[in-house]
């Protein structure tokens, strides 16, 4: 018997020996794959994101970690504001917010144009700016109030496309074509086409201008939290020549390329805003000289600088190049 236990104890052994060798190349081989998995999602990590990708919302907190990633793609996937204190950090074409407020799609005296770009979220300064300039411009003839465009994106920053500014709410487009329906669908919001009020180019304005287009841009400059307005050269000229009353206002609207669709109004930073950098204040006066030097130019163009060699493109905002403030923006809930 005993004779019989050692044989079956012998014959038993070279399995166990055979099992225990399994075990060990098994273990050897779920190690490779773990090594391989975590490689293959270290190549997949933020900094080789695609540069056009677009992360999920619940990827933002792991990917601002990743100072060097483009800052338009994370401001980009943000689809509402974080859950701080209300504040502009940067400049306006640098920077971001926290706690931004959402202009309702549509109010009493006003509604967002093309809604689906969710990009009207602002400082609660601008919000509040754009409610009063409505319900003034709703007292004008043929007004109902405005067509409000552009203003920041949920959390502020670079854009996916279009402005170069706009970063820190601080930024608004209003349309010049007047709101004489306000039951607009946001379907008809998507399509309905802007009106341009120039001519020959930006140096004149066009027969659609009218005296409350004036008279809104004016009411905007002298709103004391107003720090610039943007329009074609031929519209502040008209401006100039019509104002009879009080100039100082002019001083405000900046003569600028572009902006016959829509003027553009830059808030200055509120008060006790540390992290908000103010741009420089206007020259004296009232600009309109330096508006009507663009409007000759546009007239009579001078002759082309001698070639030279065209200036780098400059290269696309990373999170790093933002203040350090706007890292957390990102992650916060």
């Amino acid at each position: 018997m005993r004779a019989a236990r050692g044989n079956i104890a012998k014959a038993g052994k070279p399995g166990a020996d055979c099992a225990a060798g399994a075990i060990r190349r098994w273990r050897w081989r779920l190690s490779v794959v773990a090594l391989i998995v975590l490689g293959v999602a270290g190549c997949i990590g933020p900094r080789a994101m695609a540069p056009n990708a677009t992360p999920a919302p619940d990827t933002l907190a792991f990917v601002a970690a990743a100072d060097t990633t483009e800052a338009k793609i994370l401001f980009g996937a943000a689809k509402t504001g974080s859950a701080q204190r209300p504040a502009p950090l940067g400049s306006y074409a640098k920077g971001c917010l926290a706690g931004a407020e959402a202009l309702p799609d549509s109010g009493p005296t006003w509604q967002v144009m093309r809604p689906s770009r969710n990009r009207n979220w602002a400082a609660p300064q601008t919000v509040d700016f754009l409610q009063r300039l409505s319900a003034f411009a709703a007292k004008q003839p043929a007004w109902q109030g405005l067509y409000v465009g552009d203003l920041s994106q949920p959390r502020g920053g670079p854009m996916l496309s279009g402005h170069a500014s706009h970063q820190i709410g601080l930024d608004a487009d209003i349309w010049l074509r007047p709101a004489d329906d306000l039951t607009l669908t946001p379907a008809q919001r998507e399509t309905l086409a802007p009106l341009s009020l120039r001519r020959a180019n930006g140096a004149f304005v066009n027969p659609s201008w009218s005296k409350a287009h004036h008279a809104i841009l004016r009411a905007a400059a002298q709103d004391p939290r107003v720090a610039r307005i943007f329009i074609f050269p031929g519209a502040k000229v008209q401006m100039c020549n019509d104002e009879t009353g009080d100039r100082a206002w002019l001083g405000k609207v900046r003569p600028w390329y572009g902006h016959h669709y829509h003027f553009h109004v830059r808030l200055r930073c509120p008060g006790g805003a540390t992290g908000c950098q103010d741009q420089r204040p206007p020259p004296d006066g009232d600009g309109c000289a330096e508006a009507q030097r663009w409007v000759d130019d546009i007239l009579n163009p001078p002759p082309p600088k001698p070639q030279t060699r065209p200036p780098r493109p400059k290269p696309p905002l990373a999170l790093k190049d933002l203040p350090t403030a706007c890292s957390s923006v990102l992650r916060s809930p």
